[in-house]
């Protein structure tokens, strides 16, 4: 991804996440909690180096995580996950995309920066109205 300085997540979305891995093995969580720990488990491999392509490339479960993208707010980045999901159907190596499919892949990757920048704002405020 192009180089942004990396989400740093505050105190009280790190307790809550701490407090939530702690919990899910009693108990089912909630889709609002689920949807933060989506997003908290998936900040890592957006600011990763091959980004969307390993997003896409990925064991997880990527509608569910668009989903809880969707839901805390994060339009930017559902959009730039949207964009980027034919990356699932494409070989696992980066290297063997073209040369359009990679230049493609870096414009939509250009939008990444910006709404990481308002995700900590975004999930900060969708605790408050969701899970307190």
């Amino acid at each position: 991804m192009l180089s942004q300085e990396p989400v740093e997540w505050p105190d009280q979305v790190e307790a809550l996440v701490e407090r939530l891995e702690s919990e899910a093995p009693e108990r089912a969580l909630s889709r609002e909690e689920r949807a933060l720990m989506d997003v908290y488990e998936t900040v890592p491999i957006l600011e990763s180096e091959d980004c969307l392509h390993e997003f896409w490339q990925s064991e997880i479960n990527q509608q569910r995580v668009i989903s809880s993208f969707d839901l805390i707010g994060a339009a930017a980045l559902v959009d730039s996950l949207n964009a980027s999901r034919w990356c699932g159907s494409c070989s696992p190596d980066r290297n063997d995309y073209s040369e359009t499919e990679a230049e493609y892949l870096a414009t939509i990757e250009e939008d990444l920066p910006s709404g990481m920048e308002e995700l900590i704002d975004l999930v900060l405020a969708f605790i408050e109205s969701e899970l307190e």
